[in-house]
């Protein structure tokens, strides 16, 4: 069996008193083990079983994953594999600031920032407010980055006492920035109806703030994603957002590779079976994820996960706009084996500097076709299936409402499919998925 660990603290230790060879003087380094059961549950006595080896369980799941502490002579337990934590990242689209010297656009709603919400169009959004629905009842996990707690679009929604952080730094966005990732994914999905700012897609959800990725590169682990995904599934949130992932070449370590997979299969087949959608973005890398064994890739690997690609306007602001928003985003990953669905995504791909107005704001066109939300103390427009994913989590807010607030997964991916519309070629669609994610309103 292969291992891999994560060496800290190099500080050399002599081991020469002992009468040891200068070849077995390698001192023996701390590190942390993700240990795999090897059927459906750890193995009975798991906990001393490891303390016998030298370990320490620092989290164990029912779904079959552990987090162990030892140093690197550690052997593992029978019936189990280790592995080391390789680890998350996000890729951060193209973002521009608002700058909050601007006036707001003049909107025909009351929440000022609304005409530059694009992507609530083409998914129904607001037929479906105006047919009453909000999200109300339906409780929405956010793995993500930290979070602006203080932002007015997002405190009547945010849920504080669930909401938590695995990374250490604080649930707090801890950057001067305007440019929170997770704070702009939570406004997407459930920004409130206020007369201030945006409007989510399920303006009424209550949402469960998990951070899991650091603020500074956006990068994590899968120790604290699948404490994540745990914590979200056992105070019962009915659906998940998790724009974020990992591209790991197979042959790099293919056993590590492989259990890694396994393990974070059981993590969302987990929350798939106790009631929790688990909607995931499909990737920044204009990759074709069809039939491309040299890659694993995390979250849309996952059998029960739903991936989501982007899509996005050309010129939405210009005159010579052709009215169609499912244009495939530039930069997104695609293939009918891992993606789903696909939503607004926003896209830079419109050329030129050609300045746009909308509602009397004035912007270099390409800017409009971007996705706009909420960001660390104001707002700012950014690209990716990163901002595609939440929509899709929105409109499952939306449905799982209308059917009286308590649908299984499958259930709701059976009313995303029957509702989605058919925009790229007839039947499943390398771009598309199933279709472009909508209400049905």
């Amino acid at each position: 069996m292969k291992r891999k660990t994560t060496l800290v603290g190099l500080g050399a230790i002599s081991l020469m008193a002992a009468g040891l060879a200068p070849a077995a003087m390698a001192a023996a380094e701390d590190a942390t083990f993700i240990v795999i059961s090897n059927g459906n549950a750890l193995p009975k006595n798991f906990n001393a079983q490891v303390a016998k080896a030298g370990g320490s369980v620092s989290a164990a799941y029912p779904f079959g994953v552990a987090v162990v502490d030892a140093d690197t002579r550690f052997k593992g337990v029978p019936g189990t594999t280790m592995v080391q934590d390789l680890g998350f990242d996000v890729n951060f689209g193209p973002s521009v600031e608002l700058d909050p010297d601007d006036l707001p656009p003049n909107s025909g709603n009351d929440d000022p920032y609304f005409d530059l919400q694009w992507g609530h169009v083409p998914v129904g959004a607001v037929e479906a407010w105006e047919a009453g629905l909000s999200g109300e009842g339906v409780r929405v996990a956010v793995l993500d980055t930290g979070f602006d707690l203080y932002h007015p679009d997002l405190t009547p929604n945010i849920n504080m006492d669930l909401s938590t952080d695995f990374t250490g730094e604080g649930l707090q966005y801890a950057l001067p920035d305007t440019f929170s990732h997770g704070t702009h994914t939570a406004g997407t999905i459930g920004a409130a109806d206020n007369a201030f700012g945006t409007i989510g897609v399920a303006p009424n959800a209550e949402l469960v703030l998990v951070k899991v990725l650091s603020d500074l590169e956006g990068e994590g682990s899968f120790e604290d994603v699948f404490a994540g995904i745990y914590h979200a599934t056992d105070v019962d949130a009915d659906v998940i957002n998790m724009s974020l992932g990992a591209e790991i070449p197979r042959n790099s370590d293919e056993d590590d590779v492989t259990a890694l997979a396994v393990a974070m299969n059981k993590a969302v087949r987990y929350a798939y079976q106790n009631g929790t959608t688990v909607v995931v973005s499909a990737g920044n890398d204009a990759s074709d994820l069809d039939g491309d064994g040299n890659m694993v890739r995390f979250m849309t690997s996952a059998p029960h996960a739903i991936g989501v690609s982007a899509y996005a306007p050309t010129g939405w602001a210009s005159e010579i706009w052709d009215g169609n928003f499912f244009v495939p985003a530039s930069y997104t990953n695609y293939g009918t084996s891992m993606v789903d669905f696909s939503a607004p995504g926003g896209d830079g791909a419109y050329p030129g500097e050609e300045p746009c107005t909308v509602g009397g704001l004035t912007r270099a066109c390409w800017i409009f076709d971007l996705v706009f939300s909420t960001g660390n103390g104001g707002w700012y427009w950014s690209g990716g299936t990163s901002m595609a994913a939440p929509h899709v989590a929105g409109v499952a807010a939306l449905i799982i409402e209308e059917k009286g607030g308590d649908l299984k997964p499958q259930q709701v991916e059976r009313e995303l499919r029957s509702r989605a519309l058919d925009v790229g070629k007839p039947g499943t669609d390398d771009f598309h998925g199933r279709g472009a994610v909508h209400t049905g309103y």
